[in-house]
């Protein structure tokens, strides 16, 4: 791997973090309505994806994914229709891990939020696609395999961990937003009809 391709999946990786998806919309759901100390946990539910696609990719499982039309083409599908249903959720006021104000109807263990955070993230075919199919393109294969997966896992894991660290942390100054209910469900709104889109995008494209 060389130092520009290095230099090149850090900076794309540092980018896709920062644009607005599901990953980003649920950590500043649970930031503004209850604080940046349970995004965290969000946060880390969305990285155990991430190291998750990692290994699949590393363990060439992520290859036979893409060499199987079938397979690839359900778990796209599938992820599909859990954004379309987030967004449907959001939209039409039921509860969702992208929404705020109904978030905290009951209280909920850190376990419990790292848990829907991780399904967001393995349910997101685009986190897949990039990982088993983007991934490899920056892998030397005449260079130890095992020791690049881990530098890139690095340049993956450690921004993505400070910029939604940093959602959560600003999100929580706007928390009084969430005592709102107008902007609550305005937010809802835009969060459910972006995620939606995404949704019907990945299936159709």
């Amino acid at each position: 791997m060389s130092f520009e391709s290095w230099v090149l999946f850090t900076v794309t990786e540092a980018a896709m973090s920062l644009s607005p998806g599901p990953a980003v919309m649920m950590v500043v759901a649970y930031g503004i309505a209850r604080g940046w100390q349970k995004s965290l946990f969000v946060t880390l539910g969305i990285l155990a994806g991430n190291a998750i696609f990692f290994v699949l990719s590393a363990t060439g499982l992520g290859g036979a994914l893409l060499a199987s039309p079938h397979i690839f083409m359900g778990i796209k599908y599938l992820g599909a229709a859990y954004l379309v249903y987030l967004g449907l959720s959001a939209i039409f006021g039921r509860p969702s891990p992208i929404t705020l104000s109904r978030i905290d109807d009951q209280p909920e263990s850190g376990s419990k939020i790292f848990s829907k955070a991780l399904m967001l993230q393995l349910t997101n075919p685009k986190s897949m696609l990039t990982f088993v199919a983007i991934l490899p393109q920056f892998i030397d294969p005449l260079q130890p395999i095992g020791i690049q997966m881990l530098i890139l896992a690095g340049c993956s894991i450690i921004p993505e961990f400070f910029i939604l660290l940093g959602y959560g942390m600003l999100a929580s100054k706007a928390s009084h937003l969430a005592t709102q209910e107008k902007y609550a469900l305005i937010t809802e709104r835009i969060a459910g009809t972006l995620v939606l889109t995404a949704g019907v995008l990945i299936a159709v494209v």
